[in-house]
């Protein structure tokens, strides 16, 4: 369904927000926002409807922005982005997009419901590339089955968007299209997209903010959910200010979100590399004060202390390539909620890493023995589900795709209503 004549490359969903970029998680309610790709400078189109053949008789215009690779070919294409506006929630939409010199062929989508009081239903992964994508197929067959309300995915495209001029990118793209025009695509960067300052990550993912979705929020639901960048701590040649930069919107986002916890009781983040993991090798999570834990020289900006001042209740992460749920922990020490129950009513934040969804790296080994905080180890491709159903349970699962689609991990996180801010 790709007109030869405009070049197409793929099509993306994502949240929009509303208002100035610098606002802080104001998805707005009843709009979602459309990327695509196409070789040369068109108008921006989207036709839509309710039915899934027949004329679509809703129109929304958008915008382009050239983008150019910084590879030695410095291959140009068009980024289009339009944003649709005043969809019913919850309800099925079809749409295309293109414009007089070329359409798509039709695609699905359905509305996010508005408000609090629902139960979102996200996958959750990082770490696919072009090559070795083992968990897609299955992760296009939960898409089709309406089994996801958006994806959380958590660093690391590809591998790498830059290679081949690019290219690498546009096959990617196509790859993740079934997923990704069909349900909200929200990322955070990871080191393989580092190549020309982060530029193939930032044109091919249009994330809400003002830094080219390096960091952003949003609301869905019952929870507060933060995207941000952990390369900044490791490629300090882009400017060591962004660290201090987002450090400082993290600590206002995360005062904000607290404001609001009677409404959205969840503060879940997702940033790629992660503090803590029990991995065999090299990786910044195997050394006693990670960058990301601890800080620029293990003092400076580290997220540990802020996370845990705010009360964050999940710390999503990727980059080691396998799955590892933690205990609640804080400063190397286990917070279980009690020796029964460790996940009810924690007394420190939970962290799950995730980032087995299959790439040519193929997957990480685990040291020989789990640390004291490891609760469980699954050295398989997979992906994760995170069902939040509401202000005080989450579901957590973890789909083995080496044992077709078996559960190898499930916990319920509990945490009450009231006095969410602090852990004691």
């Amino acid at each position: 369904g790709a007109p030869g004549c405009l070049g197409w490359l793929s099509i993306c969903l994502q949240l929009p927000t509303s208002g100035l970029p610098a606002q802080w998680g104001t998805y707005e309610p009843g709009s979602m926002t459309v990327t695509w790709t196409t070789w040369v400078p068109t108008r921006s189109e989207v036709q839509f409807g309710l039915q899934l053949t027949g004329p679509l008789p809703l129109r929304a215009q958008g915008t382009f922005s050239p983008f150019v690779d910084g590879g030695v070919l410095r291959r140009k294409f068009y980024i289009h982005r339009v944003t649709l506006r005043g969809l019913l929630p919850g309800v099925q939409y079809v749409y295309r997009c293109g414009s007089s010199r070329g359409w798509s062929r039709r695609f699905r989508f359905r509305a996010l419901k508005n408000g609090p009081h629902w139960s979102p239903r996200l996958a959750v992964f990082g770490d696919l590339g072009a090559d070795n994508p083992k968990a897609l197929p299955r992760l296009r067959r939960d898409t089709q089955q309406g089994m996801y309300d958006a994806v959380l995915h958590v660093g690391d495209f590809a591998y790498n968007m830059d290679q081949d001029n690019a290219r690498v990118g546009d096959k990617f793209m196509r790859l993740i299209e079934p997923v990704a025009a069909s349900l909200p695509y929200m990322t955070c960067p990871g080191n393989h997209e580092e190549r020309y300052n982060f530029s193939n990550y930032k044109a091919r993912f249009t994330m809400p903010g003002n830094t080219e979705g390096l960091w952003y929020s949003w609301d869905l639901g019952p929870a507060h959910i933060i995207s941000f960048s952990t390369e900044v701590y490791f490629f300090l040649h882009y400017g060591r200010h962004l660290v201090e930069r987002q450090f400082h919107w993290l600590e206002s986002d995360l005062q904000k979100a607290n404001k609001n916890r009677a409404a959205r009781p969840w503060i879940i983040t997702m940033g790629h590399r992660p503090m803590y993991c029990s991995n065999a090798d090299l990786d910044d999570c195997t050394w006693h004060e990670s960058k990301v834990r601890k800080g620029l020289r293990g003092k400076f900006y580290g997220l540990e202390d802020l996370f845990y001042k705010y009360g964050v209740d999940l710390q999503l992460w990727a980059h080691e390539h396998s799955y590892e749920r933690l205990w609640p922990i804080y400063n190397y020490q286990v917070f279980n909620g009690s020796r029964e129950t460790p996940y009810t009513n924690p007394r420190g934040p939970v962290h799950i890493i995730t980032g087995s969804a299959g790439c040519e790296e193929r997957l990480t080994p685990f040291s020989l023995f789990p640390r004291p905080w490891s609760a469980v180890r699954v050295k398989e491709y997979g992906y994760t589900r995170l069902h939040i159903l509401n202000g005080t349970h989450v579901h957590i699962q973890q789909v083995s795709d080496d044992q077709d689609g078996k559960i190898v991990d499930d916990v319920w996180v509990v945490r009450p209503l009231l006095g969410r801010m602090m852990y004691l």
